[in-house]
């Protein structure tokens, strides 16, 4: 119905992208609908027009100790509606308003409805607008609610980029219990619905807030949460999205979610983490469960959900069951989960399995400590304690910190940060430290060295074989990092191989050139294309020379002979059936 709706309103229906992003180390996961369109809300013009929509998968672990509650979730699927540099507000909030109250479609009650707005900072005013267009469409300003910068303002997918203020819809779940404070209510009455984000500004990097050169628009709609409004179900866990799994779980453990609330949250974990990791594992770009970035993510989601299943008593091997479900509830729409239904199940049972031996022995060493400390009137753990708890059992920092929240105490981070450094000097860039650089980052290194990726990924296959696919990469300003499928580790020979082909080609001089066709025609030409395309879309494909042709939305350079010299620095396995190789260019 939503694709439907903006359809009819002159937007191209996209695809989504990979919950990886496409080499951005900015951030780990793919976090909203607008991640992988920052090149174009930067002003570079998308193959598929001005006016767009698609839906997203999305991961967002920055509120993960909440999940359990009745609203939010690790993994979820946001609709979303762009606007680059075409219709502003009047059509945007329009549009929003006809599709949450109109019979026609989602048909919410208007008196139901709230809406905030940014009420400004210095150097940037009060979004005015926003507030004349929601009054013409007739919402009292009783119910149009001014808020602050953390409230409402959408910032940059990473440390720089596209920001704006936006305006946010919220849905009265519980309408005849009187008035309520809209700003002070902290019960979850009022429920966040959709976000229109008016994207006017860019980030720099010295923190300043400079005009786009397009203003942009960029909604989104959480599809769980609108569903459990449509239901009126009280939480998010309690729609057919979630049926399935907590139907699996219930069986496997003989207990019913509404138990008790401990039960609740704990059944309510371990869905939400099982379907999250069932996501990643299952992404086409291959993350797997390891101590760096996104497998550390992985990793935490993982043990926090084994950590719930005990509370449960659920039985060892719970994981791969439940993911079964999971797979089995999602493959018609992303077909990818099937694909790689077998590396899922592996690497759940892997890591489950391997936590499940040490967890009973850490949290009694935890808890021993904890009652000690608390016996001397002590409040916070040591850092030294939280590395040895992640050393020696596996317990990730956010996990101890966790734990020691429920028992009213802190944890020693900087104690816990410099223990972490000593012991490892590659834990530099660990999962909570962020990166730097990413699709915003167009510099000529970092264009250079993803233009390589396109060589290496082509001299690969010459070397090793047509089964060579890129499972991933991550590229900074210094280096690239690309991870392809491929069994055996790579001999000398095969890597030299690799290198003279990469430098041939840029000795060769040859140029690259960029067609936007569909992704159908692309493939007849022989195009290598790293993701499968729901709809009939209009995208980027990059040739260079006879050499290489590619699908890809990635800044290039114009020749190969401005590159330089390239050198492979390591090849190594990432996890099964996948290796790592890291290079350079000199």
């Amino acid at each position: 119905m939503y694709l439907g709706f903006f359809r009819d309103h002159g937007h191209a229906v996209i695809s989504g992208g990979s919950l990886i992003p496409e080499n951005d180390p900015t951030v780990l996961f793919t976090t909203a609908g607008m991640h992988p369109l920052v090149p174009y809300l930067l002003g570079e013009a998308h193959p598929a027009g001005t006016r767009l929509c698609n839906v997203q998968k999305c991961i967002r672990t920055g509120d993960i100790e909440a999940v359990g509650d009745v609203s939010h979730l690790t993994f979820f699927e946001m609709l979303g509606n762009w606007s680059l540099g075409d219709y502003f507000k009047e059509e945007a909030i329009a549009w929003s308003y006809e599709f949450l109250t109109s019979k026609a479609y989602l048909g919410f009650d208007p008196n139901l409805l709230s809406v905030t707005v940014f009420e400004g900072i210095e150097g940037i005013p009060l979004d005015q607008a926003s507030i004349d267009i929601w009054k013409k469409l007739g919402l009292p300003e009783s119910r149009i609610h001014a808020c602050p910068m953390v409230d409402n303002w959408w910032g940059p997918a990473g440390q720089t980029g596209p920001c704006g203020p936006d305006t946010e819809m919220f849905i009265d779940t519980r309408p005849g219990d009187g008035d309520a404070d809209f700003h002070e209510d902290n019960t979850g009455r009022f429920f966040e619905i959709w976000n229109d984000v008016f994207m006017q500004y860019n980030k720099t990097a010295e923190g300043l807030y400079e005009p786009l050169q397009q203003a942009n628009v960029d909604t989104g709609m959480g599809l769980e949460r609108t569903v459990a409004m449509l239901q009126g179900k009280p939480s998010v866990f309690e729609t057919e999205l979630f049926s399935s799994l907590i139907e699996a779980i219930e069986d496997a453990c003989s207990r019913r979610m509404s138990e008790d609330p401990d039960v609740t949250r704990a059944f309510r974990v371990v869905a939400d983490h099982v379907r999250s990791a069932v996501f990643i594992l299952g992404d086409d770009k291959a993350v797997v469960p390891s101590n760096l970035g996104q497998g550390y993510v992985l990793r935490r989601l993982i043990r926090r959900c084994v950590r719930f299943a005990k509370q449960l008593e659920l039985p060892m091997g719970f994981s791969r069951s439940l993911a079964e479900t999971v797979v089995d509830e999602y493959r018609h729409a992303y077909p990818e989960l099937d694909r790689n239904r077998d590396r899922v199940l592996s690497e759940l049972g892997r890591e489950e399995e391997k936590f499940e031996k040490t967890l009973d022995r850490g949290l009694h060493e935890l808890n021993k400590v904890v009652q000690k400390m608390q016996e001397h009137g002590q409040a916070t753990l040591p850092g030294r304690v939280v590395f040895k708890l992640y050393d020696t059992y596996g317990f990730p920092m956010e996990f101890t910190e966790e734990i020691c929240r429920e028992q009213k105490m802190a944890i020693d981070r900087e104690g816990y940060e410099k223990a972490f450094a000593k012991h490892r000097e590659l834990s530099k860039q660990g999962a909570q430290k962020s990166f730097k650089g990413g699709l915003a980052d167009h510099s000529d290194a970092t264009t250079n060295l993803h233009t390589a990726t396109h060589l290496l990924h082509k001299s690969l296959q010459m070397v090793l074989g047509d089964h060579v696919r890129q499972r991933g990469s991550n590229i900074t300003p210094e280096r690239l990092r690309f991870d392809f499928s491929h069994s055996q580790k790579m001999t000398d020979e095969e890597k030299q191989a690799v290198e003279v082909l990469v430098n041939q080609a840029i000795a060769d001089d040859m140029p690259i050139s960029m067609e936007v066709t569909s992704l159908e025609a692309a493939r007849e030409a022989g195009a290598m294309a790293l993701f499968d395309g729901k709809y009939a879309e209009q995208i980027k494909t990059y040739r260079i020379g006879e050499f290489s042709l590619e699908v890809c939305g990635g800044p290039h350079a114009e020749k190969t002979s401005v590159l330089g010299k390239f050198r492979i620095k390591k090849e190594e396995a990432c996890s099964a059936g996948v290796r790592r190789i890291r290079a350079v260019l000199e």
